[in-house]
């Protein structure tokens, strides 16, 4: 199916005038492009932390698009849209106004990424693969994690993820109880009980990566009795801390961001053994020294710090 697409170059000033007429007109499948830094609350809700270099500079240029099913009054549309483009330029910066049409298919984005996750080694002996594809001929002994992350984080192909595994494989042993903060699809402890561990607790604040997180481990052939997921804030919720256990974990591991590692950090000599390890990835390099000083102050001893990329996973163990 084609939907007609609609694009109105403006600016970021006029956006919101934009969108309201629009909605006036019972148009409502709106989309906005402009190069607005991300607040401090728009990135600890959306995960995210963005290098330098990948952020465009904010120009004031924003492009307004709307989606049409039925493009059979197409024209009548554009003039009503040209026309009050007219009018809010007498009193506002709309930049170009400039109205161009083009049609887009509609696609299952959910799924359209599944054709870039291909079967991969996280190192010799450790291959990532989606759930969806067969490998033949894999050499004896080398261990297999199957992941179909859905819409939560977590395939192993990004750097952050590799660095954590690499260091599970250091640091797990037969008797390791491991607790995963923010575990996404799981990839983590389901690698960490592969790898011969005896016990995980996977927590994350999103339903679709706990849902995720269950239905990887079922996949990887794991019992029940192995893990738990739980569904929750680790750092708001002090019922949550207090189910969790205290000096309960040999392995913490947190794949999440630095600014949630940071506060994170105090948290954590709370759950684990004495010499217990505190394994940390998701910090973006330009944030490394804001982590290793909160894992200092937490009162933790900083053993590794590993580089991939602009990434780094920084180990640490409980004195």
């Amino acid at each position: 199916m084609e939907w007609t697409k609609v694009i109105i170059d403006t600016t970021v000033e006029a956006v919101d005038s934009i969108t309201w007429f629009l909605g006036e007109m019972e148009i409502y499948s709106v989309e906005i492009e402009d190069h607005l830094p991300l607040t401090e609350e728009e990135r600890r809700e959306m995960y995210v932390d963005l290098l330098p270099d990948e952020i465009a500079p904010n120009d004031g240029k924003a492009k307004v698009s709307f989606y049409l099913e039925d493009d059979s009054n197409l024209d009548e549309i554009i003039k009503n849209v040209k026309e009050q483009l007219r009018e809010l330029s007498t009193y506002m910066n709309i930049g170009s106004g400039e109205v161009t049409i083009d049609s887009t298919k509609e696609e299952d984005w959910v799924n359209n990424w599944k054709q870039y996750f291909k079967p991969f080694y996280v190192d010799d002996h450790i291959m990532v693969k989606p759930t969806w594809e067969v490998v033949e001929n894999v050499p004896k002994g080398d261990l297999i994690v199957e992941i179909d992350p859905g819409t939560a984080f977590g395939t192993g192909s990004h750097e952050t993820t590799k660095l954590c595994m690499r260091q599970l494989k250091k640091y797990v042993k037969d008797d390791t109880v491991l607790l995963d903060v923010g575990c996404g699809s799981a990839i983590l402890s389901i690698l960490g009980l592969k790898l011969g561990a005896k016990y995980a607790v996977d927590t994350d604040i999103d339903p679709n990566a706990v849902r995720a997180a269950n239905e990887n481990f079922e996949v990887n052939h794991l019992e029940k009795d192995q893990y738990k997921v739980l569904l929750g804030n680790i750092l708001e919720d002090e019922q949550m801390r207090e189910d969790l256990g205290s000096e309960c974990y040999d392995i913490v591991v947190a794949n999440i961001l630095a600014d949630v590692i940071i506060p994170l950090s105090s948290l954590v000599p709370q759950f684990l053994k004495e010499d217990g390890v505190f394994i940390s990835s998701g910090i973006i390099n330009t944030k490394e020294e804001d982590v290793k000083q909160a894992i200092l102050d937490a009162g933790m001893e900083i053993m590794e710090i590993s580089h991939m990329g602009d990434w780094v996973s920084i180990t640490a163990k409980r004195k």
